[in-house]
């Protein structure tokens, strides 16, 4: 098969990092599994081959490397099972595996893999947390062949971990950047696709600046609260404070929330980000920021409510009825959402924190960290909105701000 000369990096370059992005129909996926193909013609060589969340390779990702072999027309070299693709020749293999499983983030594992010298993060975007990339990227070093670590995404906000350690200081060394567009690909795509893009180039030309020519982007495409702004208020105002809970490697978070009911202004403020604490470090800051203020919790974890109550925090468990999600957020869009100039963690959740089937108010499980004590906090201070007034999610509502 002939190599798009822009890939051609992937075979030339001694850099350890190699960071391909573009929009969609770019070819990106295709250059890759081909140069991985040939790849373990060479001796020695481990691939990890991970997705953040990859349920099953066979039925996802695999099928595209069986038909790079069969356009290779090497059908017999190589031996394919449910997470493995190994080169009989070389007995140099490619690993399938998922970065997130049911029992939570498995770095352990995939750090435990003898022999790695080739790492791909496919759909790299998804990955949100910089440390599990880290403690992955680290265990690469076997001295038997060169190292190599691929990044593969669409870009995403320029509030994401790989926009500002890849790209905000201009081109690093030892990085090779490839980024391809639809329109280096165009022979390979058939004219109903190219009359998709066509389309929405003329439509909505942010969107295609966005989908198709891979341009990193301030907030998401179909963000849920689009109209925010920077802002804190002083203030004696409506008052009380939200948590939600996590370990690793979510974040445990504690947001301030002020409403003022004559104005119509939501103010917001966040103290606590952090994953990995445990009981007693979540109740001394609590204690520091909220003092006896209320904290209205994430009920989900009555227990550890429970053991911080029982520590001086004046608890009150959110409450979550069925459709209280679109409620909540039908809610916060009555008012101006005003983010304080330091919560950078919020401001990155906003941006990010999008629909996922906005006609049926359905919204992606990410990014609400702080989103969603924000609707615990906005329901226990100002009460419920009655079911009858709750508006449907429009259909063409213009989230991008």
């Amino acid at each position: 098969m002939e190599i798009n000369s822009k890939f051609k990096p992937l075979y030339t370059s001694v850099d350890r990092y190699f960071v391909l992005t573009g929009g969609r129909g770019s070819g990106k996926s295709f250059a890759v599994s081909d140069f991985l193909l040939r790849l373990t013609y060479e001796r020695g060589h481990v691939i990890l081959f991970t997705r953040y969340t990859m349920i099953s390779a066979m039925d996802s990702i695999i099928p595209e490397f069986i038909e790079k072999i069969n356009l290779l027309g090497c059908d017999d070299h190589f031996y394919i099972t449910k997470t493995e693709i190994v080169n009989t020749l070389t007995n140099s293999r490619i690993i399938f595996k998922g970065i997130k499983v049911s029992s939570g983030i498995q770095t352990a594992k995939l750090k435990s893999i003898v022999g790695v010298t080739t790492w791909v993060l496919d759909e790299a975007e998804e990955l949100t947390d910089e440390n599990v990339f880290d403690k992955i990227d680290e265990s690469i070093r076997t001295t038997t062949n060169t190292n190599r670590v691929l990044l593969i995404l669409n870009p995403a906000t320029a509030d994401h971990w790989i926009y500002k350690r890849f790209f905000k200081q201009g081109q690093l060394p030892n990085v090779t950047y490839i980024h391809t567009t639809y329109l280096d690909n165009v022979n390979n795509l058939s004219k109903s696709f190219i009359d998709k893009i066509n389309n929405i180039k003329s439509l909505d030309p942010d969107s295609y600046k966005y989908r198709f020519l891979g341009a990193w982007i301030e907030k998401a495409d179909g963000v849920v609260f689009p109209n925010w702004e920077l802002g804190w208020s002083e203030d004696e105002l409506l008052t009380a404070f939200g948590q939600d809970y996590g370990y690793n490697p979510d974040p445990t978070t504690l947001i301030e929330v002020k409403i003022d009911t004559k104005q119509k202004i939501i103010y917001v403020q966040e103290h606590l980000y952090k994953a990995g604490l445990g009981t007693d470090q979540i109740a001394e800051v609590n204690k520091y920021f909220a003092g006896n203020k209320v904290i209205v919790a994430d009920s989900a974890e009555p227990r550890l409510i429970d053991e911080l109550r029982a520590r001086g925090c004046n608890m009150v468990k959110a409450e979550k009825p069925a459709g209280s999600l679109l409620a909540g957020i039908t809610q916060i869009w009555d008012y101006q959402l005003k983010v304080h100039p330091f919560s950078y963690n919020i401001q990155t959740e906003l941006n990010n924190y999008v629909w996922l089937n906005k006609g049926g108010g359905l919204v992606i499980d990410s990014y609400n960290h702080t989103l969603d004590p924000l609707r615990y906090v906005v329901r226990y201070l100002i009460g419920a909105i009655p079911k009858k007034s709750i508006a449907p999610v429009p259909l063409n509502r213009n989230n991008r701000g």
